[in-house]
């Protein structure tokens, strides 16, 4: 199961049923501390395999970082986060979701863990808005030498983009469906 220093992709893409949703938790520092059955399986991995690894183990390699910039930087400041995310399994199949992905609190209004939903996402959208933004915004961070220049530019790009418009992310995501 090493995911780790290879980015093996099949290009095949596998769906989950409409009706199932993918559940995790994480600590802190994004290790995995509970994924459902869904999970496991969209993944292709045993309970005892995942638990206490990074949740970026199944990070698709041909996801811009700037969006998880985005959410990350949104979770640490106590906000939920709606965001299209391509997945990849341990046999380099992938697979796309909608996360919402929102901080748990203690009674002190601490955070004190991240819990994540996925639900199958609406291909139209995919298709049409998702798959072309991020291939726009993954070719932008990799036409830099440094990895942190291009994460720095493409994440300006959506910040951009954002402002524009007057909206913010999540409500950038629920516009693609309108």
């Amino acid at each position: 199961m090493a995911l780790y220093g290879n980015p093996h992709l099949t290009g095949r893409e596998t769906f989950f049923d409409s009706t199932d949703v993918i559940v995790s938790k994480t600590d802190l520092k994004g290790k995995v501390t509970y994924a459902n059955r869904t999970f496991l399986k969209m993944a292709q991995m045993d309970e005892k395999d995942i638990l206490g690894q990074p949740h970026n183990i199944i990070r698709h390699p041909e996801m811009p970082r700037c969006v998880y910039k985005l959410l990350w930087d949104r979770l640490q400041n106590g906000q939920e986060v709606f965001a299209y995310v391509n997945n990849r399994a341990v046999n380099g199949d992938h697979y796309w979701v909608l996360a919402n992905v929102t901080p748990s609190f203690n009674t002190q209004g601490q955070i004190i863990n991240y819990h994540s939903n996925r639900r199958v996402p609406d291909r139209n959208v995919l298709e049409g808005k998702i798959m072309p933004l991020y291939s726009e915004l993954l070719a932008l961070e990799k036409s830099f030498d440094s990895p942190k220049e291009g994460l720095e530019a493409s994440y300006g790009k959506i910040q951009k983009m954002l402002d524009d418009a007057g909206i913010s992310f999540n409500e950038f995501m629920f516009s693609l469906n309108a």
